[in-house]
């Protein structure tokens, strides 16, 4: 079975894609399969769940944040 390899690109004419980054070890015809990549899914954006899963958790104890809050509704 073959491994396919995804590389990201954009298409610059309707007969030329220009991909994102280098393809070494690929001599030869190849098959282009084509699928639009959503705004969710382009380079630099991420989702904010997994963004807040990969964080450490925090050392703040429940009281201290209690504390904190309180502390910031007391009105001046």
């Amino acid at each position: 079975m073959e491994t396919a390899l995804i590389v990201r690109g954009r298409i610059s004419n309707a007969r030329h894609i220009e991909l994102d980054e280098a393809v070494p070890g690929v001599d030869g015809e190849v098959e282009v399969a084509l699928r639009r990549v959503s705004a969710s899914e382009q380079p630099g954006t991420v989702d904010v769940l997994e963004l807040i899963a990969a964080c450490a958790p925090g050392t703040r104890s429940k009281a201290a944040i209690d504390r904190q809050v309180a502390e910031e509704r007391v009105l001046p």
